[in-house]
């Protein structure tokens, strides 16, 4: 009988235990998941929503040391609205209104003439204050509706990596940038508050196990680093302002991992008031969706194909000069000056197209087109931002084109590629050879504020390290040595680095013999870097080369980044 009633105790006090837990987890996601979303909806009780609002996941940045910044969030507050045949009185309306909040008049006075329409907006975005103001005064027709919007607290910056939320018909969803292309992760589907507790358990449990995080709701966390992405967005400014190019661009990149910590580009514009946009062409993303021809920081390639496929060395020698005809056309380097035998050290020293085209047809049609192919040239690299384009470079075919063809894409002309495409490319000198998978989005945050890491593609090993090795000599020699005449080298870090100033194709005719592309990248500390930089500028005034408008602004940026991350001197 004793061991029945101890039995029946145990029974009763393990049920009681499982309530408590059941309760307190509903406590939890009541009180703190969801008690925003409570109190709001409490409110309703008693004010109208707006028709079109949607709950959405929040975007945000990381600082250098994991802290993650609100870059995209949903903000609260108001609308009015008015009932026209209950306002009287217009004017002294519109007057009452506008002392407290900006009204626009001429939208008011043509509202309120709708006396036939029960309901017309006539502000929006209004805040708490202000909305408490309004409803002391007791106007009749005048009515407050509770709103949720879209807010950019970081106002322009990363806006085209970003993007922002737009009207798609009636509805709001993410029309450009990660709002665009995560629109499915961060939009809210739930049609109501309440879940049972079980359900709600193992909707947080399948989140946090599911293989792939992206296919469930919540909020995303970006690599941008806020204070990086501004430093380079002034540069891009700068660069604007002393030069006038039409456009601007630059990515900072991890090359090890593709971890995208800075990309912009100019003219640009701030998301939370994208409708005042005159020219709809700068919400797009250059980096990701224009396609360019780069010039010679594709000298750099073509010197490791050369290198790895057994070619040429480091020690080769050939004979400059000056020009050469191929597929009867003339092939010169940009001063048309011979220099005779050199080693082809000097290729990437003076930017020779000369002895570019040396090594591409030393390695071989064939074997040189096999290689820009392994780099990702032609082909979409996969990064996480909408609207991505892959390069053309449909003029090589299989290695069995025109020879001028693959003497011009040897020093970055003839083929075009994304500015994606390219640092992807180049990153794989600064890794060891393998290609890495840019991406700006690290992991979602779910509504249980578990945070899941997004997995990457594996990498493509490209080139062998020792001709990576080879190669960050090369270009060390190059940053040290030949570019501006060694005015930028730091005593004590190595930086790998090399211009490009491409000629801009006019379509279907040739060339412009006085508007140029300008390019630059460079990685650190050379052997063992922390950041790849790439930067680019189209048709830039009053220099000709990206040496005197592009390498002073990379060698701003990486004195920044060294000292913002404390990167240890490597000599």
């Amino acid at each position: 009988m004793r061991s029945t009633l101890i039995l029946r105790a145990r029974i009763l006090c393990g049920f009681f235990i499982c309530a408590a837990i059941l309760l307190v987890v509903r406590l939890y996601f009541v009180q703190i998941v969801h008690g925003e979303e409570y109190t709001k909806d409490a409110t309703g009780q008693y004010t109208e929503f707006a028709p079109d609002t949607a709950a959405r996941g929040d975007i945000y940045f990381t600082t250098k040391d994991g802290t993650p910044v609100a870059a995209a969030v949903m903000q609260s507050g108001w609308r009015i609205a008015i009932t026209p045949k209950m306002i009287t009185d217009p004017a002294q309306v519109y007057t009452q209104l506008n002392a407290i909040t900006p009204i626009d008049h001429q939208k008011f006075v043509a509202s309120a003439a709708k006396t036939s329409d029960p309901y017309e907006e006539v502000a929006f975005r209004v805040d708490n204050a202000a909305a408490l103001k309004i409803k002391a005064l007791k106007i009749p027709g005048v009515l407050l509706v509770q709103d949720e919007w879209r807010n950019y607290p970081a106002a322009g910056l990363a806006a085209q990596a970003i993007g922002f939320v737009g009207y798609k018909g009636d509805t709001k969803v993410g029309v450009y940038g990660l709002e665009k292309q995560w629109n499915d992760t961060l939009v809210e589907t739930s049609s109501g508050l309440y879940v049972n507790p079980f359900a709600e358990i193992f909707t947080n449990l399948q989140d946090v196990l599911s293989t792939d995080p992206a296919s469930h709701e919540g909020s995303i966390i970006t690599s941008i680093e806020p204070t990086v992405q501004a430093q380079l967005e002034k540069t891009l400014d700068d660069v604007m302002r002393t030069y006038t190019p039409n456009l601007a661009g630059g990515i900072i990149m991890d090359p090890h991992t593709g971890e995208i910590v800075a990309i912009g580009a100019r003219p640009s514009f701030d998301p939370n008031t994208y409708n005042t946009v005159d020219d709809p062409a700068v919400f797009d993303d250059p980096l990701v969706e224009g396609r360019y021809e780069l010039g010679s920081i594709m000298k750099p390639l073509t010197m490791a194909t050369g290198i790895d496929a057994g070619a040429v060395t480091e020690q080769t020698t050939y004979n400059d000069t000056g020009c050469i005809m191929r597929s009867g056309k003339k092939v010169c380097n940009f001063d048309f000056k011979a220099r005779g035998v050199i080693p082809v050290q000097e290729i990437l020293n003076q930017s020779l197209n000369v002895g570019a085209t040396y090594v591409a047809e030393t390695t071989g049609h064939g074997v040189f087109t096999s290689y820009i192919k392994k780099l990702g040239f032609g082909e979409k690299t996969g990064v996480d931002l909408p609207g991505e384009i892959s390069g053309n470079i449909a003029q090589l075919g299989e290695g069995n084109g025109p020879d001028v063809n693959y003497a011009a894409a040897s020093f970055g002309q003839g083929i075009s590629v994304t500015p994606i495409e390219m640092i992807r490319a180049l990153a794989t000198l600064a890794n060891g050879g393998k290609l890495p998978n840019p991406h700006v989005v690290t992991g979602i945050r779910f509504d249980n504020g578990v945070t899941r890491t997004i997995p990457t593609a594996p990498e493509t090993q490209v080139y062998k390290q020792s001709t990576t090795d080879t190669l960050t000599n090369m270009l060390t020699t190059v940053y040290d040595k030949a570019l501006l005449k060694g005015a930028i080298k730091l005593d004590h870090y190595s930086i790998a680095a090399k211009t490009g100033t491409a000629q801009i194709a006019i379509p279907g005719q040739g060339y412009y013999t006085d508007r140029y592309l300008h390019s630059f990248f460079g990685y650190f500390p050379a052997h063992d870097p922390r950041f790849i930089i790439f930067l680019f500028a189209v048709n830039p005034h009053g220099q000709e080369y990206a040496s005197a408008t592009l390498a002073r602004p990379f060698f701003g940026i990486a004195q920044f980044m060294i000292n913002y991350y404390d990167i240890p001197p490597d000599r």
